[in-house]
């Protein structure tokens, strides 16, 4: 059965890059909890607010 899992996280400005390493960790624990065999598919999006500025990170999974 393939199941799917969203991750979001905030991104402010300059601290992007370490965002994006503490959505990584994240991710990673909940394959390793999960006992996550099968990895099917990552995407990632960008949220933006009303300028269109970026304001956040969505990466949804698809595993079984």
């Amino acid at each position: 059965m393939i199941k799917v899992k969203t991750f979001a996280s905030p991104l402010k400005i300059f601290q992007a890059k370490k965002e994006l390493e503490d959505l990584d960790v994240m991710v990673n624990r909940f394959i390793e909890d999960n006992k996550v065999q099968k990895v099917i598919s990552v995407s990632d999006t960008c949220t933006t607010d009303d300028s269109g500025a970026s304001i956040g990170l969505i990466r949804v999974i698809a595993y079984e």
